[in-house]
């Protein structure tokens, strides 16, 4: 993994709010979000501090959701809980889902053992504009094209950045999108916040501060190395 590869897993976004310009495809494509990786004063900074360092958090705590519909695989009754917080350029991300993610799926989403969550924690404005992405496609589709995204990281994270977006565009159009569609997914400022949501609660509630970030039935883990780390906290 590249050394611009790895700091995309740890980034930290000093300024709270962002404007970046996505690039030129015709036209500038600004985005604008609220990013909380360091908070600063009110109550939910006290929560943050309190809860920084636990490593189990309650389930019900967990599944609370804000604005945007859960994106989840496997069977709702399942006995376990996995939730994942995930930096789409995170190279440790992008490892993940191409090499422990394919066996997880196989032998405790698809045999009911484990319902698998999926949630945005974007760490940078790419990260967070392949999210809004990932969001704009079906709901039966959102796995397939995060699939997508991690196996072709090399193409589009990682590139120079006047690239980076044609690239995005190139994936989106293998989806079914053409260039209003793209455009409007990344200026869809109610996406950006429900994500910016999901983001913001994880790092004040639950101390997530690097990616991916896991929960399996409640319980912190940090990485995701191999299934194993998965089954030992899992139910018996």
């Amino acid at each position: 993994m590249s050394e611009e590869a790895k700091k995309h897993c740890t980034a930290a976004l000093s300024r709270r709010r962002v404007v970046v310009g996505l690039g030129a495809l015709g036209s500038t494509i600004a985005i604008a979000s609220y990013f909380a990786l360091n908070p600063s004063g009110g109550p939910s900074a006290a929560l943050a501090q309190r809860k920084t360092d636990a490593t189990e958090f309650p389930i019900e705590e967990l599944m609370k959701t804000g604005t945007l519909e859960e994106r989840v695989l496997g069977k709702s009754d399942a006995p376990n809980t996995i939730i994942e917080y995930a930096s789409m350029t995170c190279g440790h991300c992008g490892n993940f889902h191409r090499s422990i993610y394919p066996e997880l799926k196989e032998k405790l989403v698809d045999t009911g053992k484990a319902l698998f969550i999926f949630r945005e924690f974007p760490l940078d404005n790419y990260a967070a504009a392949a999210s809004m992405l990932a969001r704009c496609v079906a709901p039966d589709k959102f796995f397939n094209f995060v699939d997508v995204l991690f196996k072709q990281q090399d193409s589009w994270a990682y590139v120079d950045p006047s690239k980076r977006v044609e690239t995005l565009m190139g994936l989106a159009k293998q989806i079914g999108f053409n260039k209003e569609k793209f455009e409007k997914c990344l200026t869809d400022q109610k996406l950006l916040d429900g994500i910016n949501w999901v983001r913001e609660r994880a790092n004040e509630e639950f101390g997530v501060n690097s990616t991916p970030t896991f929960f399996v039935n409640g319980k912190l883990l940090r990485g995701g190395n191999d299934l194993e780390e998965f089954e030992k906290l899992m139910a018996p």
